[in-house]
């Protein structure tokens, strides 16, 4: 495993989700800004540290960052996803770190803080379930991949995404920002983007995955889509 390569993604990681938090406010006293980013990278540092021990293959998937047999449209919309993190949260800074457009009731913040929580168990049992959960859309013969229907993978199509959306509203709340809520529209709407393209491929390119398409109808919410 490149060692320099992981802790080269870990920097990036930090700086992508500080950098918009510092960037409208400053580096001063916010407090509900260090808790998130605390909170944050504790949990991805805890998921590197679990997948170099549980799962290294999973982890040195997790590492690549573009390959020969990574879909064509994926190399666009892929970074746009990340693009959209960050200018969701970008803004969130600049509304409750900066310009206070929007007041938010600190129990609400509270509230904020347990529904992120809620997402990070979300994205362990994803990780825990999905050996293939590679950041590029693949077809990965390399690693024998399979569908997977087990777990969370029993009720939605893209449980880490689902993850993803529930981050938006927890972080946006925690961080006190009423319009984080709304400017994690364009989160949603890759993310919803990029699943319909990534289940085309899958479809038409990983055995098994039509009956999968057939057995659970949502991609991101029981009952709603």
């Amino acid at each position: 495993m490149n060692k320099k390569l992981l802790a080269a993604q870990v920097v990036i990681t930090i700086l992508t989700y500080a950098l918009p938090i510092w960037l409208p406010a400053g580096i001063r006293a916010w407090p509900t800004a260090w808790i998130f980013l605390l909170m944050w990278l504790g949990f991805w540092l805890f998921i590197l540290l679990w997948l170099f021990r549980r799962n290294p293959g999973l982890l040195q998937e997790r590492m690549r960052i573009r390959t020969p047999d990574q879909k064509g449209w994926d190399r666009v919309v892929g970074p746009l996803v990340y693009v959209s993190l960050f200018l969701w949260l970008l803004f969130a800074s600049f509304d409750a770190g900066r310009f206070h457009w929007s007041f938010m009731p600190g129990w609400l913040q509270g509230v904020g803080a347990l529904i992120l929580v809620c997402s990070f168990f979300l994205f362990f049992l994803t990780f825990r379930e999905n050996s293939y959960l590679s950041p590029l859309v693949r077809i990965q013969e390399d690693r024998g991949q399979k569908v997977v229907t087990t777990g969370v993978y029993h009720y939605v199509r893209h449980p880490m995404y689902a993850a993803t959306l529930v981050t938006v509203l927890g972080s946006s709340l925690l961080l006190g920002s009423c319009y984080g809520i709304l400017a994690g529209l364009l989160v949603i709407l890759t993310l919803g983007w990029r699943a319909v393209l990534e289940e085309r491929s899958l479809r038409e390119d990983l055995p098994g995955y039509l009956e999968y398409l057939k057995q659970v109808k949502y991609r991101f919410i029981p009952y709603i889509w």
